[in-house]
């Protein structure tokens, strides 16, 4: 007979759940800068937990490289290295033109209507100079994409890879004062609407390498 679990256990669970969707979610949209400090202590203030669950949230995000552990026992984001950046620039560009490859027989007028509106909201974000919005609305164009691809585990990888990215990625575009919409997103939209398989994958893997260079750069 099957153990129930009991309310207590339950409640961390969902607590501890909580806290690491909320901090994964500011971590991959570059809400938080490459090497910021957190505390256990401060993070159970702020969402209103005990140490346990935001313990357990944190255990979790540092195996997904989304924060780092120090041997003393300090907790930040990463600080990533010119070849780190470059290591996760090659998993993208291998990850990401495979998943639209596979989306593209699927990809339907109203899937690309959807990007195109997404990319619409991109330029407002950019107008109002807002990077935390930008990088949220850009992955979510290529989430949109990718769902389609039906590739579950390869998904999970690439978002692993975004999530590590984050911070950096929002210290870059908060200083780039980009003025125009990425030039590749209106290349891949084409690409689906043509079928045509090699363009979209050259779009996808210049889309996802273009800004990482100047990271690296």
């Amino acid at each position: 007979m099957p153990l129930t679990p009991r309310p207590a256990e339950t409640g961390a669970a969902v607590a501890h759940d909580r806290v690491y969707r909320a901090l994964r979610t500011r971590i991959m949209h570059g809400e938080v800068g490459p090497g910021q400090a957190m505390t256990l202590r401060g993070l159970g203030a702020e969402f209103g937990v005990s140490m346990t669950p935001a313990r357990e949230a944190v255990r979790r995000l540092v195996s997904e490289g989304a924060l780092f552990l120090s041997s003393s026992g300090r907790m930040s984001t990463p600080e990533l290295s010119n070849e780190r950046i470059e290591e996760l620039a090659a998993l993208r560009a291998l990850l990401e033109p495979e998943l639209a490859t596979r989306a593209l027989p699927r990809a339907h007028p109203a899937l690309i209507e959807r990007m195109e509106a997404i990319n619409a909201t991109i330029g407002q974000a950019i107008a109002r100079r807002d990077a935390v919005a930008y990088i949220r609305r850009n992955l979510e164009f290529h989430r949109t994409l990718y769902l389609r691809a039906q590739a579950p585990a390869m998904l999970a990888l690439t978002e692993t890879v975004w999530l590590q990215l984050g911070p950096t990625m929002g210290a870059l575009y908060g200083r780039l004062n980009r003025t125009e919409l990425p030039q590749h997103h209106r290349l891949i939209v084409a690409a689906l609407k043509a079928g045509d398989e090699p363009g979209l994958r050259l779009a996808v893997r210049a889309d996802v390498t273009q800004g990482l260079r100047l990271l690296a750069g």
